[in-house]
This record gives structure tokens, sequence and C-alpha cells, in this order.
């Protein structure tokens, strides 16, 4: 769009006054995106906080389940003890579209297994350490899904952001003097020519 080379023309005036409402328009699209854009980023921020303190609470009973079955065990003892088979591990993920943003909801299947079964010396503190690094594992693969929202709609929200501004601060306000300036220059013409009609008028009109 160049406001500043078209003619001052009654068409003209039409033409940018009809622009002027689409652009209108298209921010009052951007303005309402924008504020649900925010609106689910402060969802998934709460969402994030919530999943992020639980993973705290989990790492210290992690942290303490495994300082107990070491007791137990030994650090020798307990690294021989029979790991969970991870082949079997699915993962989850449920996606949605949100105001053209990607949102997914991550989640790890862990089939339950009796590998201590095959321990040579079970316990029940080697059981809570493994039960506690599971339930770790699970929060941080919901975690990892949050993480991915807040950035792309962050990234969306910037981005709207100046698209929004730019209508605001620049498209809008050129229109606005570019429609004040033919105006103006189309009432100079139409008095002149009133003027220039009276004139003739009166010339006529004494001849």
């Amino acid at each position: 769009m160049n406001t500043t080379q078209q003619a001052p023309t009654r068409s003209a005036v039409l033409e940018l006054k009809a622009e002027r409402i689409v652009v209108t328009e298209a921010y009052d699209f951007l303005d309402e995106k924008r504020l649900l854009l925010a609106a689910e980023l402060l969802r998934q921020l709460a969402e994030y906080d919530r999943l992020h303190g639980q993973l705290e609470r989990l790492r210290e009973q992690a942290v303490s389940a495994l300082a107990r079955a070491i007791a137990q065990h030994g650090l020798q003892g307990l690294g021989v003890y029979p790991a969970a088979v991870l082949e079997t591990v699915g993962f989850e993920m449920e996606t949605r579209n949100f105001m053209g943003v990607m949102l997914a909801a991550t989640r790890l299947q862990l089939a339950q297994d009796n590998e201590a079964d095959g321990a040579a010396c079970p316990s029940s503190e080697a059981r809570s350490c493994q039960e506690a690094f599971r339930q770790l594992l699970e929060v941080s693969s919901q975690l990892a899904g949050i993480s991915g929202n807040l950035y792309r709609l962050l990234a969306e929200y910037r981005l709207t952001e100046r698209r929004a501004r730019a209508l605001e601060n620049v498209i809008l306000p050129e229109i606005a003097q570019a429609l004040r300036v033919m105006t103006s220059h189309l009432e100079e013409l139409e008095f002149e020519d009133a003027v220039r009609v009276r004139v003739h008028s009166k010339v006529i009109a004494s001849s």
C-alpha cells in the first residue's frame, strides 16, 4: 500500500475508506488473537508451575529412596539389582490446534514390570527407589510437552503482537493521514469550483 502516491480523487477516497475497514477488521482479529494467546499462555504456565513443583517433590522423594536402597544393598549391590525394561515404554502425544499453534499433551506409558522377582536379594527399599524414579520419569515427560507448548505460544504471541502494532501504529495512521490530505484537497477544489461558477454566473448576468 502506498497512500502517498495516490491522486486526490473521490474514487481514491472511497478506496482508502474501504481499505481502512479491512485493516481495522484485521487489527481487531489480531488484537483478539493476542488476548486469547495470552490467556492460554497463562494457563499453560500455571500447569507448568504445578508439574514443576510436583517434579521437585518427586525428586526429593527419589533421592531419599535411593539413599535408603543404598543403605540396604550397598552401592555395588544396588548396581546389579535388576533394572526396569524400557523396550516396552510407549510415548503418547495428543495434539490440538489453538489459534494456529500446535499444543501437545505428552506422557510416557510405562508398563508394570516384575524384574524384582529375579533379584537375588529383593527388598522393599529397592522397589520403592524404582517406583520413585518411575514417577519422576512420568512427570518429566508431561513437563516436556508443556515446555514445548510455552515456546510455541510465546513465539506466536510475539509475532501477533508485532503485526498488531504495525497495523495500529503504522498502517492505520498512514491511511488516516492520507484521507485527511485527500479530503482537504477535494474540499479546496470544490470551493474553487463553486467560486468559479459563481463568478461565471455574475459575468453572464452582467453582460
